[in-house]
């Protein structure tokens, strides 16, 4: 370890060396915050620009930037997307540290013609594979029972899969929903989902106007995980003023209070929602169903503190429940809590350093009665406490680059099933498993020329399962335990490390053009125990160990980009290829639940993908939105199934098309669509049978040899906002709007499910004889799905 450490270190040590650049002119540096003027959030991503000098910087996470130049008298220009851009004129003759408030733009509609400052981010920018959103984007859409969902967005973008009709889950380039890394506040979230996968657990009134979601050429900082990231901030809260928001849905409502503790200087945000299906079930004829319950709730909260120019502190958390409760015979619920304590400290004008302690905690448990009469309880989860340290040095204009630490102790629940009062059954407990994690990363990005800037970086982790424990010895077949090993309290049972090295690099061809390039290695040492093809919250994690090796994934993209009529028209090709070591897979009829001996259930194997990814959008005017179509491959090839050949994955799609769009009628009234196109997810359907004492077994064929129809639907969306706020003779307190959406609109009777039936029919060759036979029928879950909500702020 000590000898890597001091091989990493000179790898950092050269790295700087090479890229630091001098000069013999005095040079000064222009530092500080990007905020909105209204609210005070940061504005991360922000230009600072100095035109004369044909350089700038990109404000980071946390709204700050650094920017070193030959002292001078500079305009210095400042933009953000919808916002008024911002010009000063300073004299650099010593280091200046020099914030900005920007003000949101007031658009004017004139003969339904909408302006908005030309953007070429996605052209200039070293971003590759990284898709950028804006909840101000997602609330002109189509909104699913009128809730307003981050994740069902996504899934709109190119090489985002749904993972089944209605369902929030998805896969990213051919990988499982397990492997996607969902961070919120930088605490990672288990399972984001709603009952049963029907609603993501983000709540858009508690979020951060803008996140990203990485499909490739993931930055060093991130890992843990083999397919994409997807990250989010909540809100920090208004430090101006106070302001209530919500809405009344038809599902459910929400409200979110934020405002000042200390006016510029503290502030926080509360924000909460309730669904209420079960209210309307007490409406219901069924007796069974008055006494059901089914419901979900979120909290989301955040307070932000500027303790100086120098340094802030951040504390958040999120905690989300899903009830479901069946009389008294059935009852489970599960959910994730978050929290996280980050501090800012500016070591210097060009040394920003970002401090996280983290908990994250995923729960699911039942209780439930046995035809004896007795009752039970079963729970399980994960428990994570997460340490970071993430610097950013602003090296120069030139370079810019970050390195840090990343250390968490996980802690895995299996199982525990208790009985409750006076039973027969006996208590089962699956000991605990323990595992510490570690990564240590540095990367640079490095402009090397007008037309060409490269980001390099390089992450290695490390990944221990500890005691105690007991580790079971098998012989070849998995089918015999030798012997057993004890581990004690901290003693390593196996341990694993690698490097995941990170490279994109872009060439820029003309003004409005560019070639962009991408390679990345990812490790993924958490696994999970699953036999559906999405992630339920009864599924099991659990860690790397000696039976079960770390899943590795090597990716390459190549993409051109090509801004047209102005930059009205954003244009993108990607292609991909991605392979994938240590996949795993479970036995037919695998018992995953209070099973010790998990690894015995285990398949082992590879995969691969490879794709297309085609992007058009239009961001301005009055009509908005994007056109995507994915072409692309998935297969896996695992030992013991399939006879060991080739198969398609379950997130195997082979067209995928998504249309999205707005237009803006006048300043208060917008209409939305969305349109989707899928070739039908791949199944594995039976292909004959045999009968035992009248009972049919069926004979399954090839995995994943058959598939659903093809998939097709409908959005559509009405948005009918309040009076102006601003009138001539006063200032309105109250802004509301009404949304209108109806969900699959032509009422397309998509197949959730297939299932065989047997009936029987006249045999046509013996008449008055009959013969039984099977027959598919389709399972539909949603047709015509309207919804009304009322949203309001003051």
């Amino acid at each position: 370890m000590i000898s890597f450490v001091r091989k990493w270190g000179l790898w950092v040590l050269i790295l700087l060396g090479w890229a630091t650049t001098t000069s013999a002119q005095q040079k000064y540096t222009l530092s500080g915050y990007v905020r909105d003027a209204e609210t005070g959030e940061d504005l991360a991503g922000a230009q600072v620009v100095i035109p004369s000098v044909g350089t700038g910087a990109l404000c980071n996470s946390y709204g700050f930037y650094s920017l070193t130049v030959v002292g001078g008298e500079y305009d210095v220009v400042v933009r953000y997307a919808s916002f008024e851009e911002d010009t000063v004129h300073l004299r650099l003759t010593q280091d200046i540290t020099q914030n900005f408030d920007l003000r949101e733009k007031s658009y004017q509609v004139k003969a339904v013609e909408i302006t908005d400052e030309a953007k070429t981010d996605n052209v200039t920018g070293l971003d590759m594979s990284v898709e950028k959103m804006s909840l101000r984007e997602i609330r002109k859409l189509p909104a699913f029972m009128g809730e307003v969902d981050v994740i069902r967005t996504i899934q709109l973008l190119p090489g985002v899969i749904p993972v089944g009709e209605g369902i929030t889950g998805y896969y990213v380039r051919g990988g499982q929903a397990n492997q996607n890394l969902v961070l919120l506040d930088n605490a990672t979230v288990y399972n984001a989902s709603h009952l049963l996968g029907f609603f993501s657990v983000f709540n858009a009134d508690a979020l951060r106007d803008e996140y990203k979601l990485y499909k490739g050429g993931i930055p060093a900082q991130y890992g843990t995980r083999l397919s994409s990231v997807l990250d989010l901030h909540m809100k920090e809260g208004n430090t101006k003023q106070f302001h209530v928001s919500g809405g009344l849905g038809a599902i459910s409502s929400r409200l979110t209070v934020e405002g000042p503790i200390a006016k510029d200087k503290a502030s926080f945000m509360v924000s909460g929602r309730r669904n209420y299906a079960d209210v309307f079930l007490l409406a219901a004829k069924d007796e069974n169903l008055r006494a059901t319950k089914l419901f979900f709730y979120d909290f989301n909260a955040k307070v932000n503190w500027r303790i100086s120019e120098k340094d802030r502190l951040f504390a958040s958390g999120y905690f989300g429940r899903d009830v479901f409760k069946f009389r008294k015979l059935f009852a489970n619920d599960w959910g994730n809590a978050t929290g996280s304590l980050r501090w800012n400290h500016l070591f210097s004008d060009k040394l920003f350093n970002n401090a996280t302690a983290i908990v994250s905690d995923f729960f699911y448990g039942f209780e439930a009665e046995t035809f004896t009469g007795d009752r039970f309880k079963f729970e399980s989860g994960i428990r994570d406490f997460t340490f970071k340290d993430d610097v950013t040095w602003f090296v120069n204009p030139k370079n810019q680059m970050q390195f840090g630490i990343d250390a968490t102790l996980h802690k895995f629940n299996p199982g525990v099933f208790k009985p409750l009062g006076e039973s027969f059954l006996q208590e089962l407990n699956v000991s605990p498993d323990y595992a510490a994690e570690t990564a240590i990363y540095a990367s640079n990005e490095q402009t090397l020329s007008e037309r060409v800037s490269m980001v390099y970086g390089l992450r290695w982790s490390q990944f221990a399962q500890i005691g105690p424990g007991e580790e079971y010895n098998y012989d070849s077949t998995y089918e015999n335990r030798l012997d057993t090993t004890t581990y004690k309290s901290g003693e390593i049972i196996k341990l694993y490390h690698g490097l995941e090295p990170r490279f994109s690099v872009r060439y820029l061809v003309g003004a409005h053009n560019s070639i962009k390039a991408s390679y990345m290695r990812t490790r993924q040492y958490l696994h999970l125990a699953s036999n559906s093809t999405a992630s339920f919250p009864w599924d099991i994690w659990v860690p790397s160990s000696r039976h079960i090796q770390p899943q590795i994934a090597d990716q390459v993209a190549v993409g051109y980009f090509q801004n047209l009529f102005d930059n009205q028209l954003e244009a993108s090709v990607e292609l991909y290829y991605k392979s994938m070591q240590n996949q795993i897979d479970f036995k037919n009829g695998a018992e995953l639940i209070l099973n010790p001996t998990l690894e015995t259930e285990i398949l082992k194997g590879k995969g691969h993908a490879y794709g297309a990814e085609f992007m058009l959008r239009k961001t301005r005017g009055p009509l908005t939105g994007w056109l995507s179509y994915t072409l692309s491959n998935a297969v896996r090839q695992i030992a013991g199934i399939n006879n060991g050949l080739a198969y398609p994955a379950n997130s195997n799609r082979r067209h995928d098309v998504s249309v999205a769009g707005s237009y803006q009628i006048n300043p208060r009234i917008n209409v939305g669509a969305t349109w989707v196109y899928a070739s039908g997810r791949p199944v594995t359907f039976p292909v004959g049978g045999y009968r035992v004492d009248s009972v049919f077994v069926p004979l399954y064929g090839a995995r994943n040899g058959s598939k659903l129809p093809d998939y097709h639907r409908l959005d559509l969306s009405l948005t009918i906002d309040g009076k102006d706020r601003e009138t001539a003779d006063h200032k309105r307190r109250l802004e509301s709007s009404w949304n209108f959406t109806c969900y699959n609109a032509y009422g397309r009777r998509n197949a959730f499910s297939v299932d065989f039936r047997e009936e029987k029919k006249d045999d046509p060759n013996h008449p008055g004889q009959q013969i039984t036979v099977r027959n598919a029928y389709k399972t539909y879950l949603f047709r015509w799905v309207p919804s009304i909500t009322w949203n309001f702020k003051f």
